[in-house]
């Protein structure tokens, strides 16, 4: 069971294809959840319009889960698009380099209200042994601390990182700097296809601005 303490900072994942049953999760919980995910499920069925669909259905802050990866200039453009729908913050993977980050923040620079640009570290399902697989010779946390201070210099708003990581984060990087845990658990949920979890206790605990939680929520443990 998750508390409304938690769930105040909890960012609830819509990871379905179905519309339907995404209004309806978003009608459910929009007044006890902090705001809304979206990845590629939902946004390559029905396109960004789906944002404000969402927020007709009490969805006050959309979070665009997309972690765009390409050159500067396509990833620029993309998050133009994206904050022209009105979403609340948006994904890039930190290995996009230096440039492609500093594109993504002047593509929104002049915007009255731009949305927050995070930029994902190494994914929780990934250990040192899949960084190894890919090329990277460190571990995971020092992978992330690399790639979250090659963020913090760009001028993002902060990054996704695993709950393992947030303490580490926060001492060196420090508010209003932020910090996005997924790989959330409550104690005695499995951990699935994920490897670097933690209970939303202590993710909080560690440094943790906001949680990101879907199964555990919409899948009850029975």
């Amino acid at each position: 069971m998750v508390g409304d303490a938690i769930l105040a900072r909890t960012i609830l994942a819509l990871d379905t294809p179905n519309l339907g049953q995404a209004c309806e999760w978003v009608q459910q919980y929009r007044e006890r959840v902090y705001a809304f995910k979206i990845g590629g499920a939902l946004a390559m069925g029905h396109g960004l319009p789906i944002v404000r669909m969402l927020r007709e259905a009490g969805a006050t802050r959309v979070f665009l889960d997309l972690k765009f990866h390409d050159i500067p200039h396509a990833v620029a453009l993309a998050v133009r698009q994206a904050a022209e729908f009105g979403v609340w913050m948006l994904t890039l993977h930190c290995g996009g380099g230096s440039a492609m980050l500093q594109a993504a923040r002047a593509a929104v620079a002049d915007l009255p209200s731009p949305p927050l640009l995070v930029g994902v570290t190494v994914l929780t399902s990934m250990d040192a042994d899949a960084l190894r697989e890919v090329g990277v010779p460190r571990t995971p946390r020092a992978q992330v601390l690399r790639l979250a201070r090659l963020a913090h210099a760009a001028g993002l708003d902060g990054v996704i990182a695993s709950p393992w990581e947030a303490r580490m984060l926060r001492r060196r990087l420090p508010p209003p700097f932020l910090i996005v845990t997924p790989g959330v658990r409550p104690a005695g949920y499995d951990a699935g296809d994920q490897k670097r979890v933690a209970t939303p206790e202590q993710a909080l605990q560690w440094g943790a601005d906001y949680l990101v939680m879907g199964r555990a929520l919409l899948q009850p443990k029975a």
